[in-house]
């Protein structure tokens, strides 16, 4: 019984490498030749990406792992808890107060999370970055404060994840 298994899983084996290399051969008879040969080319060169696709699929991944990881909201405070979410929602602050942005996020994979505070003429008053590495629903907190207190005036907290800003907030210092 194995000795009729084995020349039948040659046979098979061979009708494959027979039918695969056929149609390879197909395919470059049709590039040779004049006329057809603009529109299998252009058939040609897409199974050409394909092919390394799975060796970069490793690289494609990792691009879009950030893209698994999506902004939900931000909300900003004077206080937040042990996980990051503010305890009292506001968007006026005195000058000597910490001000926390709250930025919640969904999905799973590495991210780059970075927030921009600027003051009512566009002044950068400070800027922050953070990496997630998330796998599920994450809070991520961003603070400013200033020793002496902040001038009063109208601020802009601005949210940018993977580089795309994603939210922006106006808040006040009275």
């Amino acid at each position: 019984m194995k000795m009729i298994r084995q020349p039948l899983i040659l046979a098979v084996s061979l009708a494959a490498v027979l039918a695969l290399s056929a149609c390879g051969k197909n395919n470059e008879s049709t590039s040779t030749t004049p006329a057809p040969s603009t529109t299998p080319p252009a058939a040609a060169t897409a199974p050409a990406p394909a092919a390394p696709a799975p060796s970069s699929t490793a690289p494609m991944a990792m691009n879009n792992a950030p893209a698994g990881v999506t902004f939900s909201s931000v909300e900003l405070g004077s206080t937040v808890d042990a996980n990051n979410k503010i305890l009292a929602s506001g968007t006026s602050f005195a000058p000597k107060d910490s001000i926390y942005a709250s930025v919640d996020t969904s999905g799973s994979g590495n991210a780059a999370l970075a927030v921009k505070w600027t003051y009512q003429d566009g002044q950068v008053v400070h800027e922050d970055s953070k990496t997630l590495n998330a796998a599920g629903p994450e809070t991520t907190a961003f603070m400013i404060s200033k020793p002496g207190g902040f001038p009063a005036g109208n601020y802009k907290v601005d949210i940018s994840l993977n580089g795309n800003q994603v939210a922006s907030k106006d808040f006040s210092v009275k």
